[in-house]
């Protein structure tokens, strides 16, 4: 058995839990709400993190285009995924919430742009 301190990031709260585990298996966590303790779970078998960043954008107002991740994305992929936008360039003009690159890195996850982003 192991214990890790996690810090719990689905509230503004931030609760440090002690979580006891055997490998993927969460044994015990002290303190946590029960949005902690299923956090805690996730974060041992798959931890993932919402995305955002910016991407190129030809002919906007502005030379990059912010986005996000359409849902939490692999944390071990993270570097991938960025890897992966400095490669892309979009054309203005483009609309909030227009998806930028569909299903990317075969993770069914979608980029979306963050704002709308006229032609200069």
């Amino acid at each position: 058995m192991e214990t890790t301190n996690i810090i719990c990031i689905t509230c503004p709260k931030g609760c440090t839990l002690e979580v006891t585990h055997e490998g993927d298996t969460v044994v015990k966590v002290k303190p946590g709400c029960k949005r902690g303790h299923e956090y805690v779970q996730r974060e041992l078998v798959d931890p993932r993190r919402m995305i955002a960043t910016t991407v190129k954008i030809k002919g906007g107002i502005h030379p990059l285009l912010p986005v996000y991740t359409s849902a939490p994305f692999p944390k071990g992929r993270i570097r991938d995924l960025v890897l992966a936008l400095r490669t892309v360039e979009v054309e203005a003009p483009v609309s909030v919430d227009a998806v930028v690159l569909s299903n990317v890195l075969d993770t069914g996850i979608d980029i979306l742009a963050s704002r709308d982003m006229e032609v200069k």
